[in-house]
């Protein structure tokens, strides 16, 4: 693969595509580190100070979220107070040069410091504007505040998680956050292309937490609109498709999708149970869904004396869909990932290297490359200000104001 830290010689996507990200955490900032990694020049605003929040988050080493070593590649800092006036007269003028904007505040926020998609657009007729938030820009909770994990709530993720009558449970990762990123990401090439192909002006895209989980929520309301059907919670199965679940072995859990017809077929033959291989009614998904937990009881009786790696191996030679439940430490030991670029060495700012996700997707002419660590709070105010015509003694004098840092 050319994706590695260092990559330069394949050109790239998104060049000279300058992106100003004035988003914190995760959903805005997600997008512009995809943006980023396909050549796209980010700008990142933070505040004087303390900078984005995820700078602190998790577990912390030289003083900085490892998190961070992920989230803020291939971006350059500049800190900007954004609530003082003069902070708004250098972003208006970044703004009326940039392709993108980036903002997941909340609504009105932008309007409020003399930012309106209304007031940019004048400035620069071909603007891309993205907007993330709870609940979208328009309707009743417009104004109320969102994070990722009400976004999951209200979009039908949450009530579907965990265990059938238990408390719901979070997926274990920000999903509503970097769901909203992507579909964020996707909007914003979309609105690029139409610029440049179609002759379009810039827009605005208008992302809503709770709609990009939901966008991704496959039959859940089609199924209630049809049949007043309301799925529940159903733990490690796949409701209606079988068989698809979660079976004990002597050393964890296995994962096993036999759902297909002659998947199937081969699955019983590999367990022993040549019987339910046979029967006419499971020939089809709708007869093992209603036998589903006899077919699961025989999987499970299986794998319950069998190590993990023997069920992966019998499986894997019947050519059954299968896998193990994976670790952060069976990630960073599989070839499989290495040999995809899927964990990079990463030299940080503060000397040390740590290993980070690579780049998804993989193209094959223009690859995502990470071309800089994350930078430390401010480490690029003097170079973005002065590529924005600003003197030396004009920085100086807004960093005497504490306008910059």
């Amino acid at each position: 693969m050319t994706t590695t830290t260092d990559t330069t010689a394949a050109p790239v996507a998104l060049a000279g595509v300058r992106v100003i990200e004035m988003g914190q955490l995760i959903a805005g900032p997600f997008c512009g580190k995809t943006l980023g990694e396909f050549g796209a020049d980010v700008v990142k605003i933070e505040a004087p100070g303390a900078g984005d929040p995820l700078r602190n988050w998790r577990l912390i080493k030289e003083g900085t979220s490892v998190w961070w070593q992920v989230q803020s590649r291939n971006k350059r800092s500049l800190a900007l107070d954004l609530r003082q006036p003069e902070g708004q007269d250098i972003a208006r003028r970044l703004i009326a040069e940039a392709d993108v904007l980036i903002e997941n505040f909340r609504p009105g926020t932008l309007e409020d410091w003399g930012m309106s998609p209304e007031a940019l657009h004048a400035l620069n007729p071909g603007l891309v504007i993205l907007r993330i938030s709870g609940y979208g820009q328009t309707g009743p909770y417009r104004d109320l505040p969102g994070f990722g994990m009400i976004g999951e709530a209200m979009g039908g993720l949450r009530h579907l998680t965990g265990e059938p009558g238990r408390v719901p449970v979070r997926v274990g990762v920000s999903i509503g956050d970097t769901l909203a990123a992507l579909h964020g990401a996707v909007g914003v090439l979309t609105a690029l292309y139409h610029r440049k192909v179609n002759g379009g002006k810039g827009q605005v895209i208008d992302v809503a937490l709770h709609e990009a989980v939901f966008n991704v929520m496959e039959s859940l309301i089609p199924e209630y609109s049809a049949f007043g059907a309301v799925r529940d919670a159903a733990g490690s199965a796949l409701p209606g498709i079988a068989p698809s679940n979660a079976y004990p072995c002597t050393d964890g859990w296995v994962l096993v999708a036999g759902n297909g017809d002659s998947i199937f077929k081969r699955l019983m033959e590999a367990i022993g149970r040549p019987d339910l291989a046979a029967a006419p009614d499971l020939g089809s998904n709708a007869g093992r869904v209603a036998r589903v937990a006899e077919i699961d009881a025989a999987i499970g009786e299986w794998t319950a004396g069998r190590t993990v790696q023997a069920v992966l191996e019998g499986l894997g030679a019947a050519r059954v869909p299968a896998g193990k439940v994976y670790t952060a430490q069976d990630i960073a030991e599989d070839p499989h990932y290495r040999a995809r670029d899927m964990l990079l060495p990463q030299t940080t700012r503060d000397g040390y290297v740590v290993e980070v996700p690579g780049i998804v997707p993989k193209l094959s002419g223009t690859p995502g490359t990470i071309r800089s660590s994350a930078p430390h709070l401010g480490d690029d105010t003097d170079a973005v200000l002065a590529e924005a015509g600003l003197t030396a003694e004009q920085i100086a004098l807004l960093r005497s104001k504490g306008v910059i840092q």
